[in-house]
């Protein structure tokens, strides 16, 4: 069983700053991407940022100048280090990872995409 868990919303005031940390565990053989989603409020889920394993980062404009991705391979965490707060970044925020697996029964690999529960973000104007 392979989970994220994702920890470090809350509330902040706009200007404000705050960390997420997503943690994977279980039978993992290998762990690709990592990225965070977001959603609010009767809107769709969207690209935040996403870091492969070499690396290299992706952001989303609205996250660029602001939001920082970085993981840790040897602990399998992604964090976000979110400045400048804005109420529009106001939503749940989703981590995921592309994460290799091996299936007991074949000793062979299998990828999927897992996804965390969501952390609440909210800022306050």
């Amino acid at each position: 069983q392979v989970q994220l868990v994702e920890s470090g919303g809350g509330l902040v005031q706009a200007g404000g700053s705050l960390s997420l940390t997503c943690a994977a565990s279980g039978s993992i053989f290998a762990i690709n991407a990592m990225g965070w989603y977001r959603q609010a409020p009767g809107k769709q889920r969207e690209l935040v940022a996403v870091v492969n394993s070499g690396g290299e980062t992706n952001y989303a404009d609205s996250a660029k100048g602001r939001f920082t991705i970085s993981r840790d391979g040897a602990k399998n965490t992604v964090h976000l280090r979110m400045n400048s707060l804005k109420p529009e970044d106001t939503a749940v925020y989703y981590c995921n990872a592309d994460i290799e697996t091996v299936v007991i029964t074949t000793g062979d690999l299998m990828k999927r995409r897992y996804w965390g529960q969501g952390t609440q973000v909210t800022v306050s104007v």
